[in-house]
């Protein structure tokens, strides 16, 4: 890949990425408010502006370093976390369910939302290619998102909403892997067991019905 192109696929990405991470990590904050938690509204962490969720090293350094080191092959990063004070909620087991679920909702409303921008363009005889690349990449990253956040193990989103789902004896032990979630999570994606038995399929899965969602749309516009 060139310079030109290298640019040309930052640009295509930038927004995408941005969006994703910052209505990510702001729809923790708003869960979190609504359920009774006011810690990230306090800290100015329930807001569209990504500067505030950014992390220098998850966001920008780790992404980059790993996006040159393996050609494109493989790619990671993170946003820096909402702080959430899951005493503060009104129903701590109940509600921290909602809130960690409240990403990766986030994350699939945004795909559907880039699948419609996506079918508009093309049904309107849009040829931009920088537009119609931007959109399948608004599509395919917040799907990664989505899923990747789903994966079972904290601190991921997952992780949170099977704590929540598990008695209370179990998922207290459970939540003890937490320290070491992220590495575990790391070594299983780069190993390729989390990209093959858990993104993929959810992948697959999340287009199918991003696919019966805009079906009607698609068959009005023609």
């Amino acid at each position: 890949m060139n310079a030109s192109e290298l640019i040309q696929t930052v640009l295509i990405y930038a927004l995408p990425v941005l969006f994703a991470i910052t209505v990510h990590e702001a729809a923790h904050g708003y869960a979190a408010r609504y359920f009774g938690d006011p810690t990230a509204a306090m800290l100015g962490r329930i807001t569209l502006n990504p500067i505030k969720h950014i992390d220098p090293i998850g966001t920008i350094l780790m992404p980059l370093l790993l996006y040159f080191s393996t050609s494109g092959a493989f790619l990671f990063g993170y946003a820096k976390p909402v702080p959430v004070n899951f005493g503060n909620l009104r129903n701590p087991k109940r509600d921290m369910i909602w809130v960690a679920l409240a990403g990766p909702a986030s994350n699939f409303f945004q795909a559907i939302l880039w699948a419609i921008v996506l079918v508009v363009l093309v049904t309107t005889n849009t040829h931009e290619r920088f537009f119609l690349e931007m959109s399948r990449a608004g599509i395919m990253v917040n799907l990664v998102m989505w899923a990747f956040n789903l994966f079972p193990l904290p601190p991921l989103d997952g992780g949170r909403i099977l704590a929540g789902l598990l008695p209370t004896k179990m998922a207290m032990t459970f939540s003890r892997i937490e320290p070491f979630g992220f590495f575990i999570v790391l070594a299983l994606v780069v190993f390729g067991i989390v990209g093959t038995i858990w993104l993929r399929p959810l992948m697959d899965m999340g287009y199918t019905v991003i696919n019966w969602i805009i079906t009607p749309l698609v068959a009005l516009l023609r």
